[in-house]
């Protein structure tokens, strides 16, 4: 049986029936606030799910040409794995070390290689761009970005092409004007960032 069309509303259906969509006050990565949250390793702890999301994206992805996938960790380490297989290509990440992201554990990059940075979900386009830094300090070419899911609403410019499987609008506020801080109700930090 073929896996089914990973459109929008597939896609988000997953989130759903994972219980991945979650509804709260919520401190992003990017440290503004949201009454929404996507926790995609709840979806993605299901490999056929990680598997039809990666299939899915990569081939959004395969004209560009990628010799190596880089995502950041934590998030963007199993749907970046899953684009690589996609691709046939070769997945690395890029962690944290004093605060900065890096390549460790023996991963490198060169010039001749054309990168396309993985994330699960883009808000700010912060992480996506701190990783593709990453790849240019090693004079590698990044082609392109994607992610599982696009919560800017497009808003997100990260100077390469970009796709992303779903396309959603989610306000955020700055912690000084959210109006759930406003209002007294406790803020949760989700992610894998603290």
């Amino acid at each position: 049986m073929l896996p089914p069309v990973m459109d929008q509303d597939t896609v988000l259906s997953l989130f759903r029936n994972s219980g991945a969509l979650l509804e709260g006050h919520f401190k992003l990565t990017s440290g503004l606030h949201s009454a929404k949250y996507l926790q995609s390793a709840l979806v993605l702890q299901h490999p056929k799910h990680a598997e039809a999301l990666g299939r899915a994206l990569a081939d959004k992805l395969r004209d560009l040409h990628a010799t190596v996938v880089l995502s950041p960790a934590l998030g963007g380490l199993i749907i970046g794995h899953e684009v690589a297989r996609g691709l046939g290509v070769r997945a690395i990440f890029a962690e944290r070390q004093d605060g900065a992201l890096s390549l460790r554990r023996g991963f490198s990059l060169s010039s001749t290689d054309r990168v396309v940075v993985i994330e699960d979900v883009v808000t700010t386009g912060k992480s996506t761009r701190e990783t593709m830094d990453v790849a240019e300090q090693t004079g590698a070419k990044v082609v392109g970005a994607g992610s599982i899911i696009d919560r800017s609403g497009g808003h997100s410019n990260l100077g390469v092409p970009f796709h992303p499987l779903v396309m959603l609008t989610v306000t955020t506020h700055d912690p000084a004007e959210c109006p759930m801080c406003q209002a007294g109700q406790p803020v949760v930090k989700p992610g894998s960032r603290a």
